[in-house]
């Protein structure tokens, strides 16, 4: 009676300690989320060929999955823009054309490679969609517009434990947006770090 007890409790023990053993080796796995904020520009047609510079903001939630080194990933995020600009080069006098970055919604996978045990390295892609807001004034007559563009985007970036659960990151990524339906065509380059939370 007394070796059956012993081995329930040696069991029971294993159970227990078997997630805890699996997240010590694979210190990536598991759900995040995290808040993002960096540098944005857009280039577009709109613009006269030209670009706008300004902030990008915003939050990222997603789920890594560890083997060994490799890490793959998806993840979905929201984010707004302050970008925007005025354009008067191709236009009557005195009309003004105002283009601004609205909301931006992306969903896609990463994959990556861990260096340590607290550092990540990874390269992303998926797709994305963007609202740009378009008004037009000429004399006393305005016009505007709410164009959402399809498009895809590619990144890499780098991620770095602070303690077991919280991380900073640093990332790049080219966003290539070419919708005929909404006659938008446009490029964004941001380069942005943020802050998360693994669960």
């Amino acid at each position: 009676m007394r070796f059956k007890f012993i081995a329930a409790a040696l069991i029971a023990s294993s159970a227990l300690s078997a997630p805890a053993f699996a997240q010590d080796a694979a210190p990536f796995t598991g759900p995040r989320a995290e808040a993002v904020v960096g540098w944005d520009r857009v280039e577009d047609s709109a613009a006269n060929g030209g670009h706008r510079d300004g902030v990008v903001y915003g939050g990222q939630i997603g789920y890594d999955f560890q083997a060994g080194s490799a890490v793959i990933g998806v993840e979905g995020e929201a984010t707004g823009a302050t970008t925007r600009a005025r354009d008067t080069s191709v236009l009557v006098a005195g009309d003004s054309l105002r283009v601004k970055a609205g909301r931006d919604l992306y969903v896609g996978a990463r994959v990556g490679f861990t260096v340590g045990d607290k550092a990540l390295i990874y390269a992303k892609g998926g797709y994305t969609n963007a609202g740009f807001n378009t008004r037009y004034t000429t004399g006393t007559t305005t016009v505007t517009s709410k164009d959402n563009a399809d498009g895809w985007r590619l990144g890499a970036g780098a991620e770095v434990k602070l303690t077991d659960k919280i991380y900073a990151k640093a990332e790049y990524r080219y966003s290539k947006y070419d919708d005929n339906s909404s006659g938008v065509d446009a490029k964004r380059h941001q380069v942005l770090g943020g802050v998360g939370v693994r669960f």
